[in-house]
């Protein structure tokens, strides 16, 4: 997850980039950005990069945006944050079976926490797929929760609602393993709140999802069904969320 969404200070081009990211429609979003500047590159990165982890596709494309971002970058700040990307997307290949990049996902990471400075706006981000990669790939949910909360409480402070729903989710699915259903029901229902709010339609069907894992009968069908049915709509995307709403006796194994 990355940016903060949109608001009604926003000027007209990020409203129609979020509006058409929030709708799967990564391409269409990142046509609309020029990479003349550091940050354009960065946000055309991005943006392709997500579209990478929801659908498994468009990686060459996030590369070489992502190549155009690092070239651009030039002070601490920019090399941190097109590291980031670039661990990020690193990550991606390696959680979705593409590649394995754990290697390189690390060493990306690595690099953008000695680039941005504590308390910088780029941090929690930082510290959010830092916790990815310590909960997917090293296996170390302990390492994983403390970096969560880390970018929980600075996207709280750098009021950051899109990453904040992130890290409320990833926090519960630590709790849910653990059997803490109530402090996972809790997390599901603001991840999903916010991104309801947000109208960042792409993330719903996954929080959907995640919510219905804590609930009882008929309420865990009803969300699972809305789930289904924004999957429709977006045209199957995320593609990892297939198999989590496939019939019950096809298994619904966690993605």
């Amino acid at each position: 997850m990355s940016g903060d969404g949109t608001t009604a200070e926003d000027d007209p081009l990020q409203t129609a980039v979020w509006r058409l990211r929030s709708r799967a429609c990564w391409v269409d979003a990142a046509a609309l950005l020029t990479p003349a500047t550091p940050q354009a590159a960065l946000q055309r990165a991005s943006l392709l990069v997500e579209r990478c982890l929801y659908t498994e596709a468009g990686w060459e494309d996030a590369e070489d945006a992502l190549r155009t971002a690092e070239a651009l970058a030039h002070t601490d700040d920019e090399r941190g944050a097109a590291a980031c990307e670039r661990g990020y997307l690193a990550y991606a290949a390696t959680l979705l079976q593409v590649r394995d990049r754990a290697d390189e996902a690390r060493a990306a990471l690595g690099r953008a926490a000695a680039l941005i400075a504590p308390g910088a706006p780029g941090r929690p981000l930082l510290d959010f797929r830092r916790g990815l990669i310590a909960e997917n790939l090293t296996r170390s949910p302990q390492a994983a929760r403390a970096a969560y909360r880390r970018a929980h409480a600075g996207a709280t402070a750098h009021a950051d609602p899109l990453l904040l729903s992130a890290t409320w989710r990833h926090l519960a699915g630590l709790a849910l393993r653990e059997g803490e259903l109530t402090e996972a029901r809790h997390g599901f229902a603001e991840s999903l709140r916010i991104r309801e709010e947000l109208g960042y339609l792409v993330g719903t069907a996954p929080a959907l999802v995640s919510l219905a894992d804590t609930e009882t009968e008929p309420e865990a069908a009803r969300l699972r069904e809305e789930a289904r049915r924004l999957f429709r709509l977006l045209g199957g995307v995320p593609t990892w969320l297939a198999h989590r709403l496939a019939p019950p006796e096809e298994g619904a194994a966690t993605a």
